[in-house]
């Protein structure tokens, strides 16, 4: 914002102090469209987010994860899922600990990791 020629100092101020009041509701104009375009794009986001939980006693899948993940074991026809398992433990945190019918026991293993069962 430059000042202009042939103004006094008290008309170059209020000048600057229009220009200001200008940029300063532009701004919030752009700062609402912002809050709007991302409320927009969380609920489209949303939509498609189906939370999982799980309760003790139910049977589930679990991903089968290989150690080194650039080095996939198998075809690609060979199942990714694992199972089913027993949800024997529910964690706060979303993790859950399974056992295997057998009586095998799994460590705490995060609820992303699963899916349901259906026999």
């Amino acid at each position: 914002m430059a000042i202009q020629e042939g103004l006094t100092d008290e008309e170059n101020a209020k000048l600057l102090l229009q220009k200001l009041e200008a940029l300063d509701k532009k701004r919030l104009k752009a700062q609402q469209r912002l809050e709007c375009y991302q409320a927009r794009l969380s609920n489209a986001f949303n939509k498609k987010v189906r939370p999982r939980s799980f309760q003790v006693r139910d049977l589930v899948l679990a991903l089968c994860r290989p150690i080194i993940t650039t080095h996939m074991t198998g075809s690609k026809f060979t199942s990714k899922w694992d199972g089913p398992y027993i949800v024997q433990e529910v964690y706060t945190s979303g993790a859950y600990k399974i056992i295997a019918e057998d009586g095998l026991r799994i460590g705490p293993i995060n609820g992303e990791f699963l899916k349901r069962y259906y026999a």
